[in-house]
């Protein structure tokens, strides 16, 4: 008896054992196996879109100014750039040097580049149909500044939008400026205002508003006037200089007024002035466009009559809005694509508020 109960409990752990060992063998149980598959990494589908990479803060923007030594555009370009890098942009910046068939080839670069917009001041107002046409082309927003296109040409692309100011409103407050004065223009009384005019570039639609309405406000009210002299001085103070030279050793003491397109010319002006030992604002007045710091401390002095401020961060600042927006994906409609920032007059009284 006693030897079959030995003999039944080694079968027993050898059963127990057998199986103990069993159990570290893999199984075809299907259950086991599917807990096994949920174990490993999955392979992702890749049929299913992906999360775009984030996009290069700003994007790449090429600026195409006409000529870098303009003291005016100097201003405007600096603030452009300030502006767009501040707000994480890629800018490139480039001289034209006045020569529009060199800014033609800049533009055209910057379009093989793949900028994202374009702003151009172009050299001469005429090539805006060239302009036009290569940018539309190219499907590149483009913000046009300081030399404003016609409303027509324009009308062709929808991506295309002026910031600028309006140049009649500028000659309207030189002329302005003179009637504001004790005896409104009409030095020596003999009831007519003589006038020298110095132009920009009559080519620039800036120039020729300005030359024009000027004298216009001094007729709408009422004033007659006579041109002793106009000549083209290409916005640069040394043409300034010298075309004032040359008509007061003309015509004397019959200039009571001298116009200038801008202040750089209108500072090379007042030069010629001062060696020919007139004194403005007592024998002769003196205005231009602008309100460069150099013309403040000039019309502070009382060296000058006035100017009238062509606001240049606040187009840089606008130029950029509209660029953003043109990004953005707006479109203009025809006779939508002109912003203006207004002018403003600047006198010895309000003088120190445009000062820096």
């Amino acid at each position: 008896m006693k030897k079959t109960l030995a003999l039944l409990l080694s079968v027993l752990m050898l059963v127990t054992l057998l199986a103990a060992c069993g159990g570290d063998k893999p199984t075809d149980d299907p259950a086991d196996g599917d807990q096994q598959q949920t174990e490993e990494p999955t392979t992702p589908d890749t049929t299913e879109p992906t999360e775009p990479e984030a996009p290069a803060a700003g994007g790449t923007i090429g600026v195409c100014i006409y000529q870098f030594t303009d003291a005016f555009m100097t201003t405007y370009r600096n603030s452009l750039q300030e502006i767009l890098e501040g707000k994480g942009y890629q800018v490139s910046t480039v001289d034209g040097a006045n020569d529009q068939a060199k800014q033609n080839e800049q533009i055209n670069s910057f379009i093989t580049q793949g900028v994202d917009a374009l702003i151009i001041n172009p050299v001469m107002t005429s090539a805006a149909d060239q302009i036009i046409a290569t940018v539309q082309a190219a499907g590149i927003p483009t913000v046009l500044i300081n030399r404003e296109p016609t409303a027509e040409q324009m009308a062709v692309y929808d991506k295309l939008v002026y910031v600028g100011c309006d140049a009649r409103q500028s000659g309207t407050m030189q002329g302005e400026l003179i009637l504001d004065t004790p005896n409104k223009g009409d030095i020596n009384g003999d009831g007519k205002i003589s006038y020298i005019m110095v132009q920009g570039d009559p080519e620039n639609v800036d120039a020729q508003y300005r030359t024009e309405f000027s004298v216009k406000a001094l007729v709408d009210a009422g004033m007659e006037v006579e041109e002793l002299n106009l000549t083209r001085g290409d916005w640069m103070r040394e043409r300034g200089q010298e075309i004032v030279a040359n008509d007061l050793a003309q015509f004397g003491s019959q200039v009571e007024v001298v116009f200038c397109n801008n202040d750089d010319m209108a500072i090379g002006a007042l030069q010629s002035i001062q060696a020919a030992g007139r004194k403005v604002n007592e024998d002769i007045y003196l205005v231009g466009v602008d309100a460069l710091d150099a013309a403040l401390n000039e019309v502070q002095a009382g060296n000058m009559t006035g100017t009238v401020l062509n606001d240049a961060v606040g187009q840089a600042t606008a130029a950029v809005e509209q660029m953003e927006l043109l990004l953005g994906g707006k479109t203009y409609a025809s006779g939508e694509q002109s912003v203006y920032v207004d002018y403003v007059k600047v006198t010895p009284d309000n003088v120190g508020d445009f000062m820096k």
